[in-house]
């Protein structure tokens, strides 16, 4: 089975990160694998619709490799520190834009675990942190690694930006059409990883629905 981004959280640690950031918040180990798992589809099914364009896709990796998200999988004491809910909460008004959001999440998974919404909401942010995390383990691969050099590359060299070396080569060379194909190819290479590790969140159709008329209300 391919692994995920809910696989790579549960195991971290041989389990030690899921269950500490959840007693943090007063609940046991089923109760904190169960937020967990409740909570998580929201912010993949974000992070897909942040990752749709090349654009998207080189944002999250620039902030994957300009980050140091690991270290809240390889150190769990880490999710215990204020700082690492202020770095949750700004990934999620990047990736949901209003707390509302977040709150109409927190709801959800309520919902669907038994457990507050109150705690739920306090508990997303470490969780967005996880997800960060787990991504960024996945960029040292090498795959992403090429990926990565190429989308340096398109941006290096104007890439969609009218004003961009890449558009003035373009225009003298008529370049214009194979850069395009360029970009869209590196955007799949790149979304052939990070497609793959959000895709398998467990399922996330009815929080995607949820998600989706959050945002809509902004």
């Amino acid at each position: 089975m391919a692994v995920n981004l809910l696989d790579m959280i549960m195991s971290a640690q041989g389990g030690n990160v899921a269950q500490q950031v959840g007693a943090q918040l007063g609940l046991n180990q089923q109760q904190s694998q169960n937020a967990i798992a409740a909570l998580l589809p929201a912010i993949s099914s974000a992070l897909k619709q942040n990752t749709a364009s090349p654009q998207g896709l080189a944002g999250l990796l620039g902030a994957l490799q300009g980050g140091n998200h690991d270290q809240y999988l390889e150190k769990p004491e880490m999710l215990g520190r204020p700082e690492s809910v202020t770095d949750g909460n700004a990934i999620l008004g990047h990736l949901f834009g209003s707390k509302d959001v977040s709150r109409a999440v927190a709801g959800r998974a309520s919902e669907q675990t038994g457990i507050g919404s109150d705690v739920l909401k306090k508990l997303l942010p470490l969780v967005a942190t996880m997800a960060m995390g787990s991504l960024s383990k996945q960029t040292r691969q090498p795959t992403m690694q090429s990926a990565l050099t190429g989308l340096a590359m398109q941006h290096l060299m104007g890439g969609n930006n009218k004003s961009g070396l890449g558009s003035i080569l373009g225009a003298v060379t008529g370049a214009n059409a194979r850069q395009q194909r360029q970009t869209q190819e590196t955007h799949q290479q790149g979304m052939g990883i990070i497609g793959k590790l959000l895709d398998a969140d467990g399922d996330g159709s009815m929080m995607d629905d949820v998600l989706r008329m959050a945002m809509n209300r902004r």
